[in-house]
């Protein structure tokens, strides 16, 4: 059994456990703290490195999900976290503050490898998409089991501004909607996806999966849509897996489509 550091960095709270990469658990308590303002570099490392001491973290390597498009461990876009990581080599940054080697990968890229890995989308052929509702939409597209890196399909533009605007969990405690209202306005984003990647099956993940009960109802489209199995977990679950792959492969990389 292999037990990895997974954290996952959000736009308002920042969380880690320690996880069983065999069986894809949590042997730890999940421990959270709130995402700071600023969130600069130096700012998250902190709250990094206290989740570090909270495990008293002895293991080779650290899983990190982060809100971002990340090539070759560098971040390319800052959506919901600090502008000045934009540009940051974060592996070495990481190496630096930390001293621990680590993987860094988008969180909804994380959050899809563990579904599709541990939980609701485990065998699952096809063309299948995981999102995940929170501060923003992250994106996880998957084809046959081949991740498509950083798709950011919360990006898609919708009315005078973006989809993460108006369909993300932020945006319906923002705008104070009912499970009704909201579900309207979700039902279009996913039917805009559906017609976009004719889809097989959608995952529901992110902070709001936990309440999937109160709004599945609601949903109008023709795809089949389940509630991701780790729920908020995912992202953590799908970091550290990440992480074990690299011990003995450091040029490791997710399968991709080709």
């Amino acid at each position: 059994m292999a037990e990895i550091l997974g954290i996952d960095v959000g736009g308002t709270g920042i969380k880690g456990a320690v996880v069983d990469t065999d069986r894809g658990v949590f042997v730890t308590e999940k421990i959270k703290y709130a995402t700071p303002r600023p969130s600069t570099p130096d700012n998250v490392a902190d709250v990094l490195n206290q989740l570090i001491s909270d495990f008293d973290y002895k293991g080779e390597i650290i899983g990190c999900g982060f809100p971002s498009i990340i090539k070759n461990g560098v971040c390319l876009s800052a959506a919901n976290i600090d502008k000045s990581w934009k540009g940051v080599d974060m592996v070495k940054y990481l190496k630096e503050t930390t001293g621990f080697r680590s993987i860094f990968v988008n969180d909804a890229d994380a959050a899809g490898l563990a579904e599709m890995t541990y939980g609701a989308g485990r065998d699952q052929m096809g063309t299948v998409i995981m999102i995940t509702l929170g501060t923003g939409i992250g994106s996880g597209l998957f084809v046959d089991g081949n991740l498509v890196p950083n798709t950011e399909f919360g990006h898609l533009l919708y009315k005078d501004s973006i989809f993460e605007h108006y369909a993300s969990n932020g945006a319906r405690k923002k705008k104070n909607l009912s499970w009704k209202a909201w579900s309207k306005v979700l039902s279009k984003y996913l039917n805009h996806l559906d017609l976009l990647l004719s889809l097989d099956l959608i995952i529901l993940g992110g902070g709001v999966s936990k309440n999937f009960e109160l709004y599945k109802k609601y949903l109008d489209i023709d795809t089949r849509i389940v509630q991701a199995e780790l729920m908020n977990n995912a992202g953590i679950v799908g970091a550290a897996t990440l992480a074990f792959e690299m011990i003995n492969a450091p040029d490791y990389v997710p399968k991709m489509v080709q």
